[in-house]
């Protein structure tokens, strides 16, 4: 796997895991590669250092610190998805929609979670209507390595 610095042409910086180097290039000509902050299809890679452990790291305890603050992020997201799925209202697809509307007053001020495409979520962006990507589940034991 290739683990690459992303870059929208919002300037939101992100991360991205392909199989091949190759990869990245098909799945970008396809729009198939999107900025998790505003749904652009419109990702280039940016420049980044490479991650090699040296003979020193890899028998270091100080090295399994990058997986404590990954367990500790997945944990973090696993109760932000918790938290919203048990305070706020599903809507389903009809997300952008309701988002607007609660945004404009014309519907009651609620927390609600759904789902959009990314197009509908872009126009909420420039709309003003704030929005924030859900989390996603954490992974079942039986899809983890």
């Amino acid at each position: 796997m290739i683990k690459y610095a992303l870059v929208c042409d919002s300037s939101h910086e992100f991360e991205g895991w392909f199989a091949t180097s190759s990869d990245f290039d098909a799945q970008s000509e396809r729009s198939l590669i999107e900025c998790p902050v505003c749904a652009s299809h419109i990702v280039g890679k940016q420049i980044m250092s490479p991650s090699v452990a040296g003979a020193k790291q890899r028998g270091d305890p100080a090295s399994s610190v990058g997986g404590a603050k990954q367990a500790m992020m997945m944990e973090a997201m696993a109760r932000v998805r918790a938290h919203v799925e048990d305070n706020f209202d599903y809507v389903g697809d009809t997300f952008a929609r309701e988002a607007r509307a609660i945004h404009e007053g014309e519907s009651e001020d609620r927390g609600i979670y759904g789902e959009a495409t990314p197009a509908e979520v872009k126009g909420l962006v420039e709309d003003g209507v704030p929005v924030a990507a859900l989390p996603p589940p954490p992974p079942k034991k039986n899809d983890v390595n």
